[in-house]
């Protein structure tokens, strides 16, 4: 890949203080933990002479770059953020953070929360704030219908519940 790559798609600043705290954490480990190892393995390697050859320095600085970028990343994305930590004022909606229970056509109910894009995961029932359905759920109330463009095809939601957690819970 070249130096012209296309930027990538903007995506929301916005984050929940659970979401943040693992960003911290990710960041403190890599700058204190992983990055200190690898410098010593670099450091190790180096000393055997013959750079050039030296499979475990090669790979030590490659490894080195790569947490150096991601430390890069995580400093401007936590300084870029804003960490949403209260309910909004009407709490009968659909916003960022909020729990919303769903139910498609043929009578299947999920539930998600909508979240930053630096913390989804639908294993969890995280979805970002920048996906198609949350984008669709924004602003609703319950027993609005949506339809939502998916790749498995068109599905129409109906929304049974919304709730926001109480400040420090990331889970219902």
């Amino acid at each position: 890949m070249g130096r012209n790559r296309l930027p990538s798609a903007k995506s929301s600043a916005y984050i929940t203080p659970q979401g943040a705290q693992r960003l911290r954490e990710e960041l403190e480990q890599l700058w204190r933990v992983q990055r200190p190892r690898v410098t010593q393995a670099v450091s190790e390697a180096a000393a055997q002479g013959d750079r050039s050859e030296n499979a475990e320095y090669i790979y030590g600085k490659k490894q080195l770059r790569e947490i150096d970028r991601r430390i890069r990343f995580l400093r401007k994305r936590l300084e870029a953020l804003k960490i949403v930590d209260r309910p909004p004022t009407d709490i009968s909606r659909v916003y960022f953070g909020a729990w919303v229970r769903l139910e498609n056509e043929t009578g299947d109910v999920v539930e998600y929360r909508l979240v930053g894009p630096d913390e989804f995961d639908a294993d969890k029932g995280l979805i970002s704030v920048d996906s198609p359905l949350a984008r669709a759920l924004l602003g609703k109330a319950v027993d609005d219908e949506v339809t939502v463009s998916l790749p498995r095809g068109r599905t129409v939601y109906f929304i049974l519940e919304i709730r926001y957690p109480p400040a420090g819970e990331s889970h219902p």
